[in-house]
């Protein structure tokens, strides 16, 4: 199995969500190469279903892509914040609901060529609805979907965003083998 050692490196950037740092590995065959790491605390998403399949999601506005996405309900891991606690918390902030359940999906590596960021993936049941109670800087619309309709939409590209692609395809295999 090939394996790469780090040798050395150091931060170039240190922000709010994340670090950049700039390493030295050495490869199984000897040869010195850089890499470049981007440090990110993780994350959790969210897929909400109802009784009757529909799905609450979330339209928001990214900036580095210049134009609103169709996602599932998520948010940033406080640094040694536990992923069922944040997943609780986002759902609430997001969209008002709470969950009888919250069933653990597994994780996703979201970028492993260049981050550390690890987004775990939660199925919501057992839905009770309440009031958002977004940050000062999330603006975002709730949306409701059928199950069926999301899956479409992700096998037609309309949905592109990672974490909803894969929350969505990864809730439809399991309560399918829960029928």
């Amino acid at each position: 199995m090939a394996f790469e050692k780090r040798i050395d490196g150091h931060t170039v950037f240190e922000g709010v969500i994340v670090n950049v740092r700039k390493d030295r590995a050495e490869l199984v065959n000897g040869d010195i190469v850089g890499r470049e790491v981007v440090e990110h605390p993780g994350g959790v998403t969210v897929i909400p279903v109802e009784d009757d399949g529909t799905v609450w999601c979330v339209r928001q506005f990214r900036y580095p892509f210049g134009r609103e996405m169709l996602e599932t309900p998520a948010g940033k891991l406080e640094r040694g914040e536990d992923p069922a606690e944040c997943a609780v918390r986002e759902l609430s902030e997001e969209t008002g609901l709470t969950a009888d359940e919250m069933i653990y999906l597994g994780p996703c590596c979201t970028s492993p060529g260049f981050s550390t960021e690890v987004l775990h993936i939660y199925l919501a049941r057992g839905l009770h609805r309440g009031e958002m109670h977004l940050d000062h800087d999330e603006f975002l619309n709730v949306e409701k979907y059928s199950l069926d309709a999301l899956t479409r939409m992700v096998m037609g590209g309309e949905i592109d965003d990672a974490k909803t692609i894969i929350a969505v395809l990864k809730a439809g295999k399991y309560l399918e083998g829960r029928r």
